[in-house]
């Protein structure tokens, strides 16, 4: 079994954005979302639907955007 960083996407009421993304980024897109689904027993799911978890996973694991938000919060600013 793939070791992969989404888990199952979460049904929530979609915003509307619009976005272009390159050919290969859409492709490698919807080759994760087949495996997500092969991994986690449901339909591959649409492959813009990826973006969003991708997004908040990128943002809650980048450990240096964190250290700036803490330092902002605290009224310091790291140059």
């Amino acid at each position: 079994m793939t070791k992969l960083k989404l888990g199952p996407i979460a049904d929530d009421k979609p915003v509307k954005v619009t976005l272009e993304l390159p050919a290969s980024l859409h492709r490698d897109l919807a080759a994760y979302a087949e495996i997500l689904g092969r991994e986690t027993n449901h339909p591959p799911a649409d492959p813009v639907r990826l973006i969003v978890p991708m997004l908040q996973r990128f943002i809650a694991t980048d450990r240096g955007f964190a250290k700036t938000r803490r330092s902002i919060g605290a009224g310091k600013v790291d140059s």
